[in-house]
């Protein structure tokens, strides 16, 4: 009785919660563009201006991850969306064809449940409140056990420039208490989920009856073409995997070299801070350690960097060192240190042709990542456009670190997020970059023509 009680008031909690943030969606739901541009706005300048802060209570508070890293990806993501979404049109009549005869009207769907992963619990948050608020939308946060108090911060924040703007403050709230029944609760009855985190979560999101948008499963792996600079491929490569200790999806995982420059190609890691495991013994305990008894990852070792996890292997690597090198001795399900380490660890493998290295991809690929995300460094389009037909990914990420721009870069034209959408090969809803775009229902127009362009059906077949 007194179980029963007690969750009557965890859900009651919620429902309250719920409630405020459909009171403050519908008085904002015909705001002007003008004022939807400046709450999206405010959210990405608090995280801009509190990065420091917000980026050294992250790592405290989730104990991983890496400081300046984190402060580093408040300040260039916060920066970025904005500028991804500012010009955007998210209000009223926004676009017009003139040829076919028909208008859109953007619409907001209403509240958003955003699922907050520990391992981004930040620019997450941030990337969907500005999303929310430039379609028009009110968010409500479910933050990871080990990131309560920063989402609670940033919320705290965020919420303060609302007040700042005139604008209802409950458009952002967030759960205080988390629990699988929150979270739950929290997705059965808003409007639209946006579930950035483990399998788990996802799955839970997709099957709470509501429209989701969740992440599969990262496993980036990528390949070194013949013809390009082995150490500039190696600093990117590095940069990349060793990224926030290794916690971003998008890091690079196995790399695929041609035979004959494996040793020019692990030269030039070591110049790059990568320390190479050559002892197949070390490396079978190595492998042991990482996934112990072949089971999911060493929860001890997940964004650590690359010293702190030799400390705890007894490993003993210079103070320098950014990455772990270990060399697998097959692919797919032959070795588990082809499989996604949430860690500067950093797998190698051998190919003989292109098309081999390709085929490898694709077998890790089956095993985990398949939807997520390939790395190709090379000068031959052909070979790019290859990799690109033969993997199952929503992403090719060309002679960049895939760990730092996959989401969205300066150096291409990604589109600037922190939730990747796998497609159905990653049991998502959607592939490609998640952006305002998916949390707009739009209304449709259509005039008719001054004439059918189909009078007589026959015509359609010459």
């Amino acid at each position: 009785m007194n179980h029963n009680l007690e969750k009557e008031k965890i859900f009651a909690s919620v429902k309250n919660l719920i409630e405020r943030s459909k009171e403050a969606q519908k008085s904002f739901e015909f705001a002007t563009q003008e004022q939807a541009d400046a709450a999206a706005r405010a959210i990405c300048k608090v995280v801009y201006d509190h990065a420091s802060e917000l980026g050294s209570m992250a790592v405290e508070e989730s104990r991983m991850g890496d400081v300046q890293d984190k402060i580093t990806k408040c300040i260039n993501k916060s920066a970025l969306i904005w500028n991804s979404i500012k010009d955007k049109k998210t209000v009223g009549v926004i676009s017009t064809d003139e040829a076919t005869r028909t208008m859109e009207v953007a619409k907001p769907m209403g509240v958003v449940a955003c699922i907050i992963p520990s391992t981004n619990p930040i620019v997450t948050p941030m990337c969907n409140a500005a999303f929310a608020l430039k379609t028009r939308n009110s968010a409500i946060f479910a933050p990871h056990p080990r990131a309560v108090q920063c989402t609670k911060l940033l919320t705290e924040l965020f919420r303060k420039e609302l007040k700042r703007l005139g604008l209802p403050e409950d458009l952002i709230l967030t759960l205080e208490r988390v629990s699988i029944e929150d979270s739950s609760e929290l997705m059965n009855a808003t409007d639209i989920v946006v579930a950035t985190g483990g399998p788990s979560m996802v799955k839970a999101a997709y099957s709470s009856g509501k429209p989701s948008l969740g992440v599969g499963q990262g496993n980036v792996q990528c390949i070194i073409d013949t013809d390009v600079d082995l150490t500039d491929a190696a600093k990117k490569i590095v940069k990349g995997r060793s990224f926030d200790n290794g916690l971003i999806c998008l890091g690079e995982q196995t790399v695929f070299v041609q035979k004959n420059q494996m040793n020019d190609f692990l030269k030039a890691i070591k110049e790059n801070n990568g320390f190479v495991v050559e002892n197949k013994e070390l490396t079978e305990c190595l492998r042991e350690k990482i996934f112990p008894n072949g089971g999911p990852i060493n929860r001890d070792i997940v964004g650590k960097n690359a010293v702190q996890i030799a400390e705890q292997f007894q490993l003993k690597v210079p103070e320098n060192t950014k990455v772990i090198v270990v060399k697998a001795e097959a692919v797919g399900r032959g070795d588990d240190l082809c499989r996604e380490k949430l860690c500067p660890i950093l797998t190698v493998y051998p190919y003989d042709t292109f098309e081999d290295g390709v085929a490898k991809m694709v077998e890790n690929l089956e095993v985990e990542g398949k939807g997520h995300s390939i790395a190709i460094h090379s000068n031959t389009p052909k070979h790019v456009e290859y990799a690109a037909i033969q993997c199952s990914v929503s992403r090719v990420i060309v002679n960049q670190p895939s760990g730092t721009t996959g989401g969205g870069s300066p150096t291409n034209g990604f589109t600037p997020t922190t939730t990747l959408g796998c497609g159905s090969w990653g049991n998502n809803s959607f592939s490609g970059n998640f952006s305002y775009i998916h949390l707009m229902n739009i209304t449709r127009v259509g005039y008719p023509y001054e004439e059918s362009y189909l009078p007589n059906p026959e015509e359609a077949w010459k």
